[in-house]
């Protein structure tokens, strides 16, 4: 089965909702995603029937609010991105599927991420199929796929001065536990500086939902993120 959805110009018009009458594009091969969804089926179920496992089953899982079964038990990661407005939008789920714990920090979900782009698209285009109006595709949400982490080499290479990041830390301190302690507030010291840097770009670039974390990011620069990143990561 082939889904469509809206072309970059439709993405535009998604918010003032006129997509009626745009070109509409490919988003995956959902034949070949169910293929590569096998990995996937391990811990979580899809279609007729599906329940919980390991993983929340899948059936519906587009649009619908992050940990949105009360009957499975969620991380403390989910529940937190649920409490800061997660939904799993088509964007979402394919920065989460990525990498879960760039999106998700203190997700239990181990798993490494698909990092082909078309890969993660022919998976999505096969959940596709088992959330709410598929046929209504490209009309229903989600109608556009927008890949909001496109982080280029040049930034993830930018060397941080962790002394720079210490200076800079001040702010992100007065929240976060600089002794590596977890009171409700995400834990930031020893995380790679990559996966520092991708964290802060998503919410720079508000795929991650949290208000006050998209405007402290916004502020900085890709030096001072780095160096955050540096100093952070040397951190027990």
């Amino acid at each position: 089965m082939r889904i469509w959805i809206k072309t970059l110009a439709v993405i535009a018009a998604l918010s003032s909702a006129a997509v009626a009458d745009e070109t509409a594009v490919q988003i995956g091969d959902a034949e070949r995603g169910a293929d590569i969804f096998r990995a996937c089926s391990i811990c979580h179920d899809v279609g007729q029937g599906a329940k919980h496992r390991v993983g929340p089953h899948l059936n519906g899982i587009f649009d619908r609010p992050a940990a949105g079964f009360e009957d499975f038990k969620y991380s403390k990661g989910i529940i937190r991105a649920r409490r800061d407005g997660l939904v799993w939008d088509l964007a979402r789920l394919d920065a989460y599927i990525e990498n879960p714990k760039a999106l998700v920090s203190g997700t239990r979900m181990n798993f490494r991420g698909i990092k082909d782009a078309q890969d993660r698209h022919d998976v999505l285009a096969y959940l596709r199929q088992f959330s709410a109006s598929p046929q209504d595709i490209p009309e229903a949400a989600p109608t556009a796929l927008k890949r909001e982490i496109e982080l280029d080499a040049a930034i993830l290479a930018i060397e941080g001065d962790p002394e720079y990041g210490e200076y800079l830390s001040t702010e992100c301190t007065t929240c976060h536990q600089i002794g590596g302690d977890y009171d409700g507030i995400p834990v930031i010291t020893g995380w790679p500086e990559e996966d520092f840097v991708t964290a802060m770009h998503a919410y720079k670039e508000k795929i991650r939902p949290h208000p006050v974390m998209q405007m402290m990011a916004g502020r900085l620069a890709d030096e001072e993120i780095a160096a955050l990143a540096a100093y952070f990561s040397a951190l027990e």
